[in-house]
């Protein structure tokens, strides 16, 4: 298990259309590769920015992880929608890390993650906003998200420190209550007549 990529940004804008014409919406999501060490600190990586911190950020959702083993995934279905096949840069589902080894039926809530010298616990699975949509240019990639169970993870910072693309990530189980897809498998379950 590895960090693939640790991807950072600022707020900027995204833009939809709807009845009223053009929409700019204030986002994050367009996180890029950082390419040298950064700090970690309890509200997050030093040097990234949430837009709307009552969905993403705090203390709880300090830190979202997203596994690269579902990349291709997200190609076949924009391949399929746009009728185009392009690669996806790493950062392209707003994660601040893309992780390698490490999928949401293996990670539990409570378990921790030493990466560097930073310590952190999983807290909860991503749920997806309109934004995703817009960033994906799939009017049902929220939906897919949900559907499919690729949403990735949220951690809290215990320790702080320093961390970088390429290191180890050393798991550290926790209480073993409740996965990251089971709780996925709750939410999907318990939205079912709002997916189809």
């Amino acid at each position: 298990m590895k960090v693939v990529s640790i991807n950072c940004a600022p707020v900027g804008n995204l833009f939809m259309s709807d009845d009223s014409g053009m929409r700019r919406i204030a986002t994050a999501i367009h996180k890029q590769p950082v390419h040298v060490p950064v700090e970690v600190r309890k509200l997050g990586i030093v040097g990234d920015e949430q837009a709307d911190r009552s969905i993403h950020g705090g203390r709880d959702k300090a830190v979202y992880a997203y596994p690269i083993e579902h990349y291709s995934f997200w190609i076949a279905q924009r391949a399929k929608m746009l009728k185009q096949e392009e690669n996806l840069p790493l950062g392209f589902m707003g994660e601040n890390l893309t992780l390698e080894g490490l999928l949401e039926n293996e990670v539990w809530v409570g378990d921790r993650l030493q990466i560097g010298s930073v310590l952190m616990e999983v807290t909860e699975p991503r749920t997806p906003c309109f934004k995703f949509n817009v960033k994906m240019r799939m009017s049902h990639a929220a939906k897919l998200m949900v559907q499919s169970g690729y949403s990735g993870f949220y951690m809290r910072v215990l320790q702080e420190g320093r961390m970088q693309a390429g290191d180890a990530v050393v798991l550290q189980p926790g209480a073993h209550r409740m996965t990251i897809a089971s709780l996925n498998d709750q939410r999907r379950l318990g939205r079912q007549a709002d997916l189809f």
